[in-house]
């Protein structure tokens, strides 16, 4: 099983997008899933468009694509626990990852899925966790 971060979702909304996303998410497409901070990500992403054309094209994707085939876990106590336990030690080793991707990550952590980010760097500090890149880039 895997939790997919906000930079696999959006892959699939470019007008061409990354070969090795699209083909790890049709391979696995039963398979899937992602997290509430991930879709917060994505329709703050949306909101921020001017209206228009693109901006009711993604918030479409979103509501009717992502929000109806993927199951969206929460941000719960015990991903809080574990976001506690990793954002405590590494700021005690003087990193600072971006709070979202500790939300990300505890989710799938605690989920015992495998996190699917095009930026496998950013999540790499992390205790525990198991994280892939697709991308053929």
């Amino acid at each position: 099983m895997f939790l997919l971060d906000t930079n696999v979702l959006s892959e699939t909304l470019r007008p061409q997008p990354d070969r090795g996303v699209m083909l790890g998410l049709e391979r696995h497409r039963h398979e899937l899933s992602t997290a509430a901070p991930v879709i917060h990500e994505m329709l703050f992403g949306a909101l921020g468009l001017p209206p228009g054309a693109k901006r009711t094209a993604v918030l479409h994707e979103i509501e009717h694509v992502f929000l109806t085939t993927l199951e969206v876990l929460p941000y719960d106590r015990r991903a809080a626990e574990w976001h506690a336990r990793q954002r405590a030690r590494l700021v005690n080793e003087g990193r600072t990852p971006a709070y979202i991707d500790g939300q990300t990550a505890a989710i799938a952590a605690v989920n015992g899925l495998t996190l699917v980010t095009r930026h496998v760097t950013d999540f790499a500090a992390f205790e525990g966790l198991a994280v892939e890149d697709w991308s053929t880039a």
